[in-house]
């Protein structure tokens, strides 16, 4: 089975990086029917936020990424917090001193020794703990020293391992350093957690952002250590700007909920964010959650670094919008709606703007005239494609205000025919009768619906009121 997991540490937001990873490893358990798993690694205790823990809850749950274990939903394998499993890295640090893969380093930072006065002895150029003995150990302890726990790194050879996206990968084990496992306060870090945490777990694919790729090596000289099974791995590019360099916080870069503030749908987001370093292997960009879960393959994933792209984002935020359901349409835009437009028809406002808004924040803008006229210039009654000028502008309204006034059914439906039939009996086309209509309705070169879905929302006593300011501007 597969057994995949998002292990986050809550240190700050959930930025986009850590969504996509989270993405991937949920994707690939449920293509393959298999299992996701939450795990929190606050092992770095004194950079970890509550708020952070929060978010990264949040941020799931707004995704519509549902954890199969995790430290509310015990599997077996838990606690799924590392800083409650303490006693567990300190028995396999135990385990590996006990083998010779592991060794207590007493060292403070400035024990280290400078590689230049000690040629002659090359162990020397990793640590100097790793040549104590047994009783050098004993009696550091009876001074009451305190060590940490190093990894003992092969003195020669090489170790490779197979990742999904970048093949084959050797580095020398004289390349790697004898990281620390267990820290001198007991909690292990990131470096040994992850490894013991993934085995005891069963987790059977580790997806990781590609700056691990260097250390993965260490890693595997632990599976081998302790004699487990080395999971498969899949190292994720980069994510960049579209300038080239690394999204950041500090530089502005949005995080995910940054987004849904910022106006776009999560499910949007998390469809963009799929698609930042995997193809399906056709065009197809727009994606639900279902059919991301049917169409990922792990082996579709590219090496080449991504580029975050708000435009494109924004441009598959409207396709998103267009095809909701319109009363889902309006529970999502209804919060947007300035409250003096609440007094309109707010359900029929939704009808006619889904399918222009890109952004959810664009609606208090786009429907903010509908609520008070704004000032405009008689020049917006000019248009070269409706043929309509200043002088037919004039001459439309000051026949369609009392044909309009003397309408008793005052509806979308019953607006049109009456309009249709005037344009009709009287030669105008169309475009040359509607626009000076829509024109005077909203004070805007563009707006949402046309001159009867506008003069509906707003109501007969409005629509009048404003034709009437339309045609004085054309008169003065």
């Amino acid at each position: 089975m597969f057994r995949t997991r998002f292990a986050p540490s809550p240190t700050g937001y959930m930025h986009i990086g850590n969504l996509r990873t989270a993405l991937y490893a949920y994707l690939l358990a449920k293509k393959h029917q298999g299992v996701f798993i939450l795990r929190i690694e606050d092992t770095d205790q004194s950079r970890n936020v509550p708020a952070a823990l929060a978010a990264i809850y949040n941020g799931l749950a707004l995704a519509g990424i549902s954890y199969d274990e995790g430290p509310d939903k015990d599997g077996g394998k838990g606690p799924y917090v590392q800083s409650q499993r303490l006693p567990i890295y300190k028995k396999h640090a135990e385990e590996l001193i006990a083998k010779g893969s592991a060794y207590y380093c007493f060292c403070q930072k400035d024990d280290k020794p400078d590689t230049e006065d000690q040629p002659a002895h090359p162990d020397l150029t990793r640590d100097p703990c790793r040549l104590l003995t047994e009783a050098e150990v004993q009696a550091r302890f009876a001074q009451g020293l305190t060590p940490v726990v190093r990894q003992r790194i092969p003195e020669s050879g090489s170790t490779s391992f197979v990742d999904h996206v970048y093949g084959k990968i050797t580095i020398d084990n004289a390349q790697l350093d004898d990281q620390v496992l267990l820290k001198s306060d007991g909690f292990p870090t990131y470096n040994f957690a992850n490894v013991v945490d993934d085995h005891l777990m069963e987790i059977t694919h580790v997806i990781r952002g590609q700056e691990y790729l260097s250390s993965t090596p260490k890693y595997n000289l632990l599976y081998q250590a302790f004699g487990w099974q080395i999971p498969e791995y899949i190292h994720l590019p980069l994510i960049l700007r579209e300038d080239g360099a690394k999204l950041s916080k500090r530089a502005g870069d949005p995080s995910f909920e940054d987004l849904v503030k910022l106006g776009y749908l999560p499910e949007a987001i998390v469809n963009y964010v799929a698609l930042l370093g995997w193809s399906p292997g056709n065009d197809r960009e727009f994606f639900t959650m279902q059919d991301l879960i049917a169409a990922f393959d792990m082996d579709r994933i590219g090496k080449s670094s991504a580029a975050f792209s708000i435009d494109k984002l924004t441009w598959l935020n409207g396709e998103h919008i267009r095809a909701m359901d319109p009363a889902a349409f309006h529970r999502a835009a209804s919060p947007f709606y300035p409250p003096e437009v609440q007094a309109l028809d707010a359900e029929k406002i939704s009808r006619l703007i889904q399918i222009r808004v890109e952004k959810l924040t664009d609606i208090p803008n786009m429907v903010r005239f509908l609520s008070a006229l704004p000032d405009y210039s008689a020049e917006l009654f000019e248009n070269q494609k409706s043929k309509a000028t200043l002088a037919s502008s004039a001459e439309v309204l000051k026949r369609v205000i009392p044909l309009l006034g003397a309408l008793e059914n005052w509806d979308n439906e019953s607006l049109f025919a009456a309009l249709k039939e005037f344009a009709s009996a009287q030669g105008y086309k169309t475009g040359t009768l509607m626009w000076p209509i829509r024109t005077a309705l909203s004070g805007l070169p563009a707006s949402p619906g046309g001159a009867t879905e506008l003069a509906d929302l707003l109501g007969k006593q409005e629509t009048l009121r404003r034709l009437r300011i339309g045609l004085a501007k054309l008169e003065n």
